[in-house]
């Protein structure tokens, strides 16, 4: 009930006035515990991505931290009563955003692999979009995409009810990616021109001087002859091997479940298409065909 105060106007009778009530203080989603743990995912992988071409020691640090954020950001909403459409699409967004960035680089990198690197790009963010809209278009807009029937997919279900396997998925899909990614300041098998002395003469045939200096050769630090030159036996290969190997059947698991994801997606906005066209009674017999 809203407050009101007695007083006395000129004529003696009592006149009441109505207080209006106390408006709550309004929350701020944006500086929820969770989102702010977002933000600083958001930081560190454009940190990782300034230092990737040349510095790869501190961009997997980088980068492996704001990965591992993505785990304290989930529990941070749990714990505090936080969890947010907003820091939901956040987090998905931030994943898929650092994601494709390092395998665009791996696929400048790995030049002659890149359409899998494209492919991969491809598959991750039509398989997310796909099922995001999936769920909000056929599930509501209060559905989650981590909520799966597990008579739609019990792939999915597993893949998103459980956060210990969505976390191992997740953990080791990236750091497959970061292992190949200091493999190519590292390893001779996966880049050849490693293998070539920097000291050794040039091989350039036209210009002069003969053996012109790398300042005139890269004019600009940024190019991609002096990057490759930067990264040049720039660290060993053994570890960044081992990790390679080890989360490899991990990745390729990752990778059938983005198609398992997009195909069931596909088919649930199938399914809404025939209801639809169903209800507005398609197609309609004996109508002439259009042209």
């Amino acid at each position: 009930m809203p407050e009101t105060r007695s007083m006395a106007n000129g004529n003696g009778a009592t006149v009441r006035s109505r207080q209006p009530p106390k408006e709550e203080a309004e929350e701020n989603i944006f500086l929820f515990y969770p989102n702010l743990i977002g933000y600083g995912r958001v930081l560190l992988a454009v940190a990782s991505l300034y230092y990737m071409p040349l510095h790869p020691r501190t961009c997997a640090t980088a980068y492996s931290i704001s990965c591992l954020l993505d785990a304290l950001d989930g529990i941070a909403a749990r714990h505090f009563e936080q969890s947010t459409k907003f820091g939901a699409v956040l987090d998905m967004v931030t994943d898929r955003c650092t994601t494709s960035c390092l395998l665009v680089f791996l696929a400048s990198a790995f030049p002659r692999w890149s359409i899998v690197f494209q492919i991969l790009i491809s598959l991750d963010l039509a398989s997310h979009y796909m099922h995001m809209y999936a769920t909000l278009s056929m599930g509501g807009s209060n559905q989650s995409h981590k909520k799966i029937d597990e008579t739609r997919s019990w792939v999915l279900k597993m893949y998103y009810s459980n956060n210990k396997v969505l976390f191992t998925f997740c953990l080791f899909n990236e750091l497959f990616f970061i292992a190949l990614y200091l493999l190519s300041f590292s390893s001779p098998y996966l880049s050849p021109t490693l293998l070539k002395d920097p000291q050794a003469p040039s091989s350039l045939n036209v210009g002069t001087p003969a053996l012109p200096k790398p300042s005139m050769i890269f004019t600009s630090p940024w190019s991609a002859g002096a990057m490759e030159m930067a990264r040049a036996n720039k660290m060993d290969s053994t570890v960044p091997w081992i990790l390679c190997i080890a989360s490899f059947p991990i990745m390729f698991g990752k990778q059938v479940i983005n198609v398992v994801q997009l195909v069931k997606a596909s088919k649930w906005l199938a399914e809404g298409d025939r209801a639809e066209r169903k209800r507005l009674g398609l197609p309609r017999r004996g109508s002439k065909k259009t042209q």
